[in-house]
């Protein structure tokens, strides 16, 4: 994979678009578009089977949220508008021009605005990325989970 296609996956904060709930075309948009496709008659299958076992029940709300899953449409902070309210780091990416934070003078900063362990986890990530490289820090981390 190249660089342009990298950049393309991972966001200027070194979490991992392709892996986040909200990406389009991104793998959980994948995998819960073929659940529900392999799902696609369950509803009475489910209502059956909450006779004997009641976490069937629940299979509704799990549909749900599939269905939302399925429907991702954020194209990565590169690609479109950022669809977390508050962040920092894509507007300041653009207006300096730069691929990561960590290319900033004033990195680490306030921009970010979001939780403790996700400012820890952009921090860490920044730092390993101008460590070791993109294209190493991407086969380091493409089959880690993102939510961690």
């Amino acid at each position: 994979m190249n660089k342009k296609e990298i950049l393309a996956r991972i966001a200027p904060c070194g979490l991992a678009c392709y892996k986040c709930v909200g990406f389009a075309a991104g793998e959980v948009q994948y995998h819960s578009q073929k659940t529900l496709e392999l799902l696609k008659n369950f509803d009475s299958y489910a209502e059956k089977f909450s006779k004997f076992m009641p976490v069937y029940n629940k299979y509704p709300d799990f549909k749900e949220i599939l269905k939302v899953f399925s429907e991702a449409s954020c194209e990565g902070c590169r690609g479109g508008i950022c669809k977390f309210p508050g962040c920092g780091v894509a507007p300041c990416i653009k207006e300096k021009d730069f691929n990561f934070c960590y290319e900033c003078e004033e990195f680490p900063c306030d921009k970010m605005n979001n939780d403790s362990n996700l400012k820890e986890r952009w921090i860490k990530m920044n730092r390993r990325i101008k460590e070791i490289g993109l294209e190493e820090y991407y086969e380091e981390t493409k089959t880690k989970p993102r939510y961690e």
